[in-house]
């Protein structure tokens, strides 16, 4: 088959919905109003159950703001993902091994994060490996910032990624169409971004990418794709990587990793502001090393 949503996909989708309907806690804000027919609790005891529940959910979103703040964007001097905007393309680019699909998961938690959702189209890897980056990545983001609730933040954020795989030969615009569109009709999960990892960029690329361009618009979708490069090639006459030259007319941001010796460096080729700096991407644990 050319492509498919798996059992595992819609297994894990259902997962996460039935954990989220079983710590469906009233938010602060909710727990807090007066009932109609009740007294405040302002003016007696609170219920002791309801008062840790709050303080749970109130940290959750207390370490979600956190880490929204040190988002790979940002620490890059963007503005989150408004450097892609509804419609738009964002390209991450590096030769093989070097990082992309660690920094466009990064890419992907901070959108989870927000409450938006993320649909991860894998043209390389089965639905575990690409869950299994996920979890590292998340771990790495937990141990680098000292996050004790790991668990639970994932419990929290895990509804919002869906993981779609295709093979290579298999993938078009009108199979990525058809599987959103049943995605969507049935409920089962409605996208606000889009990634698309191990797309091959060559001559042939340019007809497709106008196609998801056309895709990203109607659905007002924001699509990122992962760019594998070589060693070997000299940059086109723009100075972007040959992959990129040709269809750079249809990318509102690109971001490359460059490895110089022992460091990995981050570097904005287009999209970015433009007193935005180099940043780091730390070898070790695949994440942007934070300045702080």
């Amino acid at each position: 088959m050319g492509s498919m949503i798996t059992k595992e996909d819609t297994d894990e989708w259902r997962q996460a919905r039935k954990r989220a309907r079983k710590n469906n806690y009233p938010s602060l804000a909710t727990a807090n109003s007066v009932a109609a027919d009740r007294p405040a609790w302002g003016t007696g005891p609170r219920p002791i159950g309801a008062r840790v529940i709050n303080l749970k959910e109130r940290n959750l979103d207390m370490l979600k703001n956190d880490l929204i703040l040190r988002n790979p964007l940002r620490l890059m001097g963007h503005e989150n993902e408004a450097i892609v905007p509804e419609g738009g393309f964002g390209a991450v680019l590096a030769r093989a091994g070097v990082g992309k699909t660690a920094l466009i998961v990064q890419v992907a938690l901070d959108t989870m994060l927000q409450h938006r959702n993320v649909l991860h189209v894998s043209l390389d890897d089965p639905v575990e490996k690409v869950n299994l980056w996920y979890q590292e990545v998340l771990n790495s983001l937990a141990h680098q910032y000292h996050v004790r609730q790991i668990k639970d933040l994932w419990e929290s954020i895990q509804m919002n990624r869906f993981i779609m795989t295709f093979k290579v030969e298999g993938f078009s615009v009108p199979k990525l169409e058809e599987r959103v569109k049943d995605l969507t009709e049935q409920q089962i999960f409605n996208p606000h971004m889009v990634i698309i990892d191990g797309l091959p960029f060559d001559e042939r690329l340019r007809g497709p990418l106008e196609g998801l361009k056309a895709f990203s618009e109607n659905h007002r979708l924001r699509l990122w794709f992962t760019v594998t490069t070589h060693r070997h090639e000299e940059p086109a006459a723009d100075g972007l990587p040959v992959q990129l030259s040709a269809v750079a007319d249809l990318f509102d941001a690109a971001i490359q990793l460059q490895p110089e010796g022992n460091k990995i460096h981050i570097r904005s080729l287009k999209g970015g502001p433009a007193e935005s700096r180099d940043q780091l991407l730390d070898p070790a644990t695949m994440l942007i090393k934070d300045p702080q």
